[in-house]
């Protein structure tokens, strides 16, 4: 392959992986109110927008977009609107009280599975940092004059989406620790969503007012 100072990658990921954004908020938030299972179902949708935006990648899409102010702009506005309608909803809920009987109950385990799939999914896809990573961060472990780049860049672009899926996972397991007492707690569950909710609303606000 065409890839080069593999090493240094593995451990620049790392640490990009475990720095608060985004994803990561969004993952220890579903862990800490739902439990592990959720934070870890949502590392998986993170994983799979990873995973596209690795083929975007190698078939050069991701160049194209932020190639276009336009496109870049729409993916950026896009991507901030749904981390405030996230936040939003989190926090219409702790003012809601819903009771739901035994096989609503069961409905709602089925739906919350691909729910939270596709929120990690959109939250992953619509993030132009996390794009902008990609086309700027990956051509520097990718030999130039190489003659397998889109190869090149699938495996860089998967081998991004596995480490971060495990170190998200990792923490959707610390946090969801504290799940059990949250459950019980219901003011704190409240306020814990809260918490979470205001901060992807902020969040929202801060990708739409990033420039490129």
């Amino acid at each position: 392959m065409d890839i080069t100072h593999f090493g240094l990658f593995l451990v620049s990921v790392f640490f990009l992986c475990i720095t608060p954004g985004p994803d990561l908020a969004y993952v220890v938030g579903q862990s800490v109110a739902n439990g592990r299972r959720s934070g870890i179902l949502s590392a998986a949708g993170v994983a799979l927008g990873s995973c596209t935006h690795a083929v975007a990648s190698a078939v050069g899409l991701t160049a194209l977009i932020t190639a276009s102010p336009l496109l870049f702009t729409v993916i950026k506005y896009l991507g901030a609107a749904y981390l405030i309608f996230l936040g939003s909803k989190m926090l219409m809920k702790t003012f809601l009280s819903v009771h739901q009987n035994n096989n609503e109950e069961k409905v709602e385990i089925r739906t919350s599975t691909y729910s939270l799939l596709t929120r990690g999914f959109i939250t992953t896809l619509t993030n132009p940092k996390v794009l902008l990573f990609f086309v700027s961060f990956f051509p520097q472990f990718v030999v130039v004059n190489g003659d397998h780049h889109a190869v090149s860049f699938l495996i860089l672009g998967f081998t991004y989406a596995a480490i971060a899926f495990l170190t998200d996972t990792t923490f959707a397991i610390l946090a969801g620790g504290a799940a059990g007492a949250v459950v019980k707690n219901t003011m704190l569950q409240k306020l814990l969503d809260r918490v979470v909710g205001t901060t992807f609303i902020g969040l929202g606000v801060r990708l739409a007012l990033t420039r490129r």
